[in-house]
């Protein structure tokens, strides 16, 4: 009976600890990986949303996939707002502009949340995504960094 009564009371000692250290974790501040502004960018068919002012700076760009198909990010600084094309005419010449790229994602998934951390200095940007045709049928947007 002895042996039986040790076994729970360790057991209880051992489900005390646990409990400590599992509240403890849980309730420590959690620590947020956002650092500088945030630039909140959707993504859907033929179409990007984005916040068009920001100051310049440490930039968070977080991009949501909101339609069915896989869409890229990709951040160029150009004062004219203009881009040049390949020869197919639908997407951008990224060679041509490769000096002036900031930062670009990969392709998301549908429904993915993905974040850019760039440094932008004050001046005009697009944001866009070039898969093919993506950039003539409408996914661009001006970003202005003051």
């Amino acid at each position: 009976m002895k042996r039986f009564a040790n076994s729970v009371s360790r057991l209880g000692f051992v489900a005390a600890i646990a409990a400590i250290c599992l509240s403890a974790v849980g309730c420590a501040p959690r620590q947020s990986t956002t650092r500088g502004e945030l630039v909140r960018v959707t993504e859907g068919d033929f179409r990007i949303a984005a916040t068009r002012r920001v100051a310049a700076g440490d930039i968070v760009i977080r991009v949501k996939n909101r339609g069915p198909d896989a869409h890229e990010l990709i951040v160029v600084k150009t004062e004219t707002g203009r881009l040049p094309l390949r020869g197919d005419g639908l997407t951008v010449d990224e060679d041509a502009v490769q000096h002036d790229e900031v930062g670009a994602l990969e392709p998301g998934s549908p429904g993915s949340v993905r974040e850019l951390h760039v440094r932008l200095t004050p001046g005009r940007y697009v944001l866009l995504c070039n898969m093919s045709g993506h950039y003539m049928g409408g996914m661009h947007r001006t970003l202005v960094v003051r």
